[in-house]
């Protein structure tokens, strides 16, 4: 287990939230689907079961997990301290499974354990908004007459600044990330499905060290008003835009990667709807930093597609946060209040859909800082600069390939 010292840390943080906010005990819930918090407390990421860590306030973290991940449970964990409830079991059948040599605890005898080391008037919980209705039911029986307080702040509190050890983790997946765009890139032809192209890059990305890519989504041609468009068996014909978002997940922590293209010769058109998204990007950039309000930042891009009269095409907020989960708080919009923080990590997301001449969006990680920003990913300052330049992404090829 990587880092201890990290997830020590965290726990602590937390308790001293529960302490502040009389909070005896948290349960925090997460699976294959919603892993962000669990993953943040015990380095737990549950593949086809369900995972839990219960967090005393005095005391180390108990982990919950099921049988067929108890290995691998065991061999990632943070906290030593890991048991085995029947309601975690496969996510996916409604069956009873029969494991005959799992040793189980029911929720009922983990409870009266946890009483017997103190009082418990009120129990945190995280993972409501994922958590099934059985599960949610036995613990409402089982906590007696606890009072149930959905504690997912807390969690998005600590969050929201990431540690160095986190910003370590985001570099490394978006330097990952950055050698899968490129390789993209390079393979984007005419003759090619959206299928070859995304699988290129998702074989990339596992070569050079990623753990996951939750997504790359590829679309080409008019398939790219479909926003989130999952690659297809389409053969991708000359001047075709290509829409194309890579993520990329290292020691839990994404990074995404869109940059708009035209596979072959670009049109005057679409090359002004590329250099239209690259100028909004940079004013974007340009209002990046430690204690700036988030909603200048927003308002200013919205401000620069009216100016173009692309108001129209801009249909959700520039930015939002990155870290264990592709989009996280913060997610801004003009009303937002809330100021940049120092080592926040954000993704610039500037996008245009609907448009004429096509949709897309450019998207990339950034590390907030006094300054400014710091960003992780050189394929994206080289392929901006190259647009600026030549409006073309092929000179970044001929430079990096030559």
């Amino acid at each position: 287990m990587k880092n201890k010292e990290e997830f020590a840390d965290r726990i602590k943080k937390l308790k001293i939230l529960m302490k502040r906010d009389r909070i005896d005990i948290c349960f925090v819930y997460g699976d294959e689907y919603r892993r962000e918090n669990l993953r943040y407390l015990s380095n737990i990421w549950p593949i086809f079961e369900r995972g839990a860590v219960i967090i005393p306030t005095e005391g180390e973290p108990i982990v919950l997990g099921a049988p067929e991940g108890e290995v691998y449970c065991r061999e990632s964990s943070a906290w030593q301290d890991i048991r085995l409830v029947p309601e975690f079991e496969c996510v996916t059948v409604p069956d009873d499974i029969d494991y005959p040599y799992a040793h189980y605890i029911t929720f009922k005898d983990l409870f009266m354990e946890l009483r017997s080391r103190g009082q418990i008037k009120r129990v945190g919980i995280c993972g409501l908004d994922a958590m099934n209705v059985i599960l949610y039911d036995i613990l409402k029986k089982e906590i007696g007459d606890a009072e149930l307080v959905d504690i997912a702040y807390m969690l998005y509190d600590l969050r929201i600044v990431k540690s160095e050890y986190e910003i370590a983790c985001l570099r490394q997946a978006i330097k990952i990330a950055d050698l899968g765009y490129l390789e993209l890139l390079r393979t984007a032809r005419p003759g090619i499905t959206e299928l070859e192209l995304a699988g290129v890059a998702i074989g990339t990305v596992m070569k050079n060290g990623a753990e996951y890519s939750p997504f790359c989504l590829v679309s080409s041609g008019e398939r790219v008003n479909t926003i989130i468009g999952r690659a297809t068996d389409r053969v991708i014909e000359d001047g075709d835009m290509v829409m194309a978002a890579l993520a990329v997940q290292y020691e839990g922590y994404i990074a995404t990667l869109n940059f708009p293209f035209v596979v072959g010769k670009a049109s005057s058109g679409q090359k002004l709807f590329i250099t239209n998204l690259v100028q909004a990007y940079q004013i974007a950039l340009a209002n990046l930093k430690a204690g700036e309000p988030q909603n200048v930042l927003i308002s200013a891009v919205k401000k620069f597609f009216k100016d173009k009269d692309l108001d129209r095409y801009d249909l959700y907020p520039s930015l939002h946060g990155c870290g264990l989960s592709e989009a996280e708080s913060p997610y801004p919009n003009e009303t937002t209040t809330a100021l940049f923080r120092e080592n926040m990590t954000v993704n610039t997301d500037i996008s245009i859909f609907g448009h004429p001449d096509g949709s897309n969006r450019i998207e990339a990680g950034f590390i907030v800082t006094k300054n400014g920003y710091e960003s992780p990913s050189k394929l994206i300052l080289e392929l901006l600069a190259a647009w600026e330049q030549e409006q073309s992404y092929q000179s970044v090829l001929k430079h990096l390939y030559k």
